[in-house]
């Protein structure tokens, strides 16, 4: 598992497009604040 935190406001598409390209599953995404947090699952 990998967690992220991010200022990039770009980052939503970025990690959803990441997972899809990669195989990984993005398991949740937020807005807290002025930051994004991600948690993205290996699947391989």
């Amino acid at each position: 598992m990998l967690y992220i935190i991010s200022t990039d406001p770009g980052a939503v598409k970025d990690f959803e497009s990441f997972a899809n390209q990669t195989g990984n599953e993005l398991l949740s995404s937020e807005e807290k604040g002025d930051k994004f947090h991600f948690l993205l699952k290996n699947l391989r």
